[in-house]
Parts: structure tokens; sequence; C-alpha cells
């Protein structure tokens, strides 16, 4: 992992966190405890309506901070209830974060490799519906990032399990002064959050 993402890492500010906000957290510890004292794998999901932005920051937060504490059980997806695109303000913040991104097909639906750590497979992301053929189709964990999606989406088709942990859309803040900053703000609270769910584990 290179110097300038591990920073990032050491230096999000878990006090942040309301009590209210950890005891949520804590419950996903609890399901991912689970499958741990069962060696089981643990695959998860994170869905949001439109695949573009907080589900990404997720799935890329939970399969990075899952190596740096060398969870190698856990492998991260990200799905819709629709398909469009990674939104561009999500690849330059996490630039600034310290991943390397490559985008690797253009389009309408570009797709990009998000590098962690050089030892490691990069995240592949590209925006598709939650049940795609590059998802899990059972056995995982359904991590609802948008309070759409978990209200629109009642049932997701293959799921063992399910949680609602939802953020703000840093996308109310596109084309504003602000944009850069709130993106910035909203990936480093979801790196932040997850870093506390993972640090329950034993």
């Amino acid at each position: 992992m290179n110097t300038k993402l591990k920073d990032t890492i050491e230096n999000l500010n878990i006090d942040s966190i309301s009590n209210d906000r950890k005891e949520l957290l804590l419950s996903f510890s609890k399901l991912l405890q689970n499958k741990r004292d069962e060696d089981k794998t643990i695959n998860l999901n994170f869905i949001c309506t439109h695949n573009s932005r907080r589900s990404h920051l997720s799935q890329i937060w939970m399969q990075t901070l899952s190596s740096f504490f060398n969870l190698r059980e856990i492998f991260c997806y990200s799905g819709g209830t629709e398909s469009t695109a990674v939104a561009s303000p999500i690849i330059e913040t996490l630039e600034k974060q310290g991943f390397d991104v490559q985008t690797i097909s253009n389009g309408n639906n570009p797709i990009h490799a998000i590098k962690f750590d050089s030892n490691s497979a990069p995240v592949i992301g590209f925006s598709k519906e939650y049940f795609s053929d590059f998802n899990p189709k059972s056995n995982f964990i359904a991590v609802m990032t948008c309070s759409q999606a978990d209200e629109g989406c009642p049932l997701v088709l293959g799921a063992d399990a399910r949680i609602p942990l939802t953020f703000e859309d840093p996308k109310a803040f596109d084309n504003t002064p602000i944009q850069n900053q709130k993106y910035l703000e909203r990936s480093t609270q979801i790196a932040a959050e997850l870093y506390y769910v993972l640090s329950q584990l034993n």
C-alpha cells in the first residue's frame, strides 16, 4: 500500500462517529463476525440506486480496509437497481486519497481498475445492476448504501442477510464550488465507518 493511501487510512477519525451510528455499525460487525466464526467466505454487495457514487466508495474502501486488516475472506461488490456510470468526481476523489486508478475502457459506462496495493488485484469499477453476472447470486450480505434503494428494493434476491448503511449523496453538490470538498468528506466518512466495523472483529 502506498504511503499516501496508508496516511489517509491512519488519519481516519473514528471519534467523529456518533454513538447512534456506532450502534448500527456494530450490528454490521456482528453479521461479519458470525460469518468469520463459521469460517465462511464473506461476500458483500453494496447497493445504491444508480451504482455511481456511494456504493462504489463503500465497495472500494471495504476491500481496501479488509486488506489493511488482513481479512482475506472478505470480497466486495457493488451494484444498483439500475446501471448508469461511475461519477467522475468519485474517481478524482479516490486518486486524491492515494488510489491508483486506470481507466481500461471508455464510453458511456467506463471501466476502471482501482488499485490499493501493488500486490493485490484491483477493484474493477463500473456501473451495473446488483444482480449482474459480475456479482454473486447467493450467499452474500446486501449493504444498502442509499435510502432510496433500501426503500425501493424490499427484496434483494439471493442475499442471506441485509443491512441498511445509508449515506448522504454527494451528488447534491455537483457543479458547485464545494463539490470536491463534499465528495472528499463523504469518502472519508465511509472509510472511517467501515474502518470502525472491521476494527471490531476478532
